[in-house]
């Protein structure tokens, strides 16, 4: 070995590596705790126990200020959007929680005034969203577009609606910002447009360079959390694969918490990163 490490290639790579920039350090600010929460999508019964979790989870450890961060997305294609609008409503009446406003929030709340944006909301999971609540669905399903924002102003509470409306776009919490889907590549936090941080994929994803930040978002699906140097998602598909998942933050650590259906019960897990 000591012959081996003689050697000009094996002196050249050393330097070559000695050369590389240490990754920087990424922290939340002491005495404080963060669990960020993946995209619900209407899995009342996954997010009810996945907060149990985070409460069990968060109880264990020393005291902190602790903060919920709920990514978006909380609505569609599951089966009780209105259940999973009033836990999220009963959470923050007992402890600090920040939302971000998803891509799907954003065309409920645009469907009650635009019925070219209900007609797009239907398709993708609004109609769940819409029949969560109590509504006469002979009368929904009978409905023009018109008519159907009528009923919907009827049976949709004016409370759920304005937490909707107070969710935020963005969030930063130490060196890690939070977004639903991404952040365009390069520009600067205060000038990334509502749509990017909302809808945007690509180039996002593929984007190896530093974004000033660690990126926590959710919005694209993969069936397990992607931990990479300069983001992480954490949405796993709670409608799609069952499982939804949280991320733990404290100084520089982190840890997973997930929720999913496994042989017709849900089971909890934590996962040190």
């Amino acid at each position: 070995m000591a012959a081996l490490q003689q050697q000009p290639m094996f002196k050249k790579l050393r330097k070559l590596v000695a050369a590389q920039p240490a990754q920087p350090t990424v922290a939340i600010p002491a005495g404080q705790r963060v669990y960020a929460v993946g995209d619900v999508h209407g899995c009342n019964d996954l997010f009810g126990a996945l907060v149990s979790a985070i409460e069990a989870d968060d109880a264990a450890r020393r005291p902190a200020k602790t903060t919920v961060v709920l990514l978006g997305d909380l609505i569609d294609r599951g089966p009780d959007s209105a259940g999973v609008i009033a836990a999220a409503r009963a959470l923050a009446r007992r402890r600090r929680v920040r939302a971000l406003c998803g891509n799907h929030e954003e065309m409920f709340l645009q469907s009650f005034e635009d019925s070219e944006v209900l007609r797009h909301f239907l398709r993708y999971g609004g109609r769940e969203t819409i029949l969560s609540y109590p509504l006469d669905i002979a009368a929904w399903n009978a409905a023009s577009l018109s008519e159907a924002q009528v009923l919907m102003r009827q049976a949709i509470p004016a409370d759920d609606l304005e937490f909707l409306c107070g969710f935020e776009d963005a969030i930063v919490i130490g060196d890690y910002l939070f977004v639903h889907a991404a952040i365009a590549p390069g520009v600067p936090l205060a000038e990334q447009s509502i749509s990017d941080l909302r809808w945007m994929r690509e180039p996002f994803l593929s984007h190896e360079g530093d974004h000033g930040h660690m990126v926590v978002h959710g919005h694209t699906i993969s069936e397990q959390a992607e931990v990479r140097r300069n983001r992480i998602g954490i949405d796993t598909g709670a409608y799609l694969h069952g499982k939804l998942t949280a991320l733990g933050l404290e100084g520089e650590a982190r840890w997973l918490l997930s929720a999913s259906e496994q042989d017709g019960r849900i089971v909890c897990e934590k996962r040190d990163l």
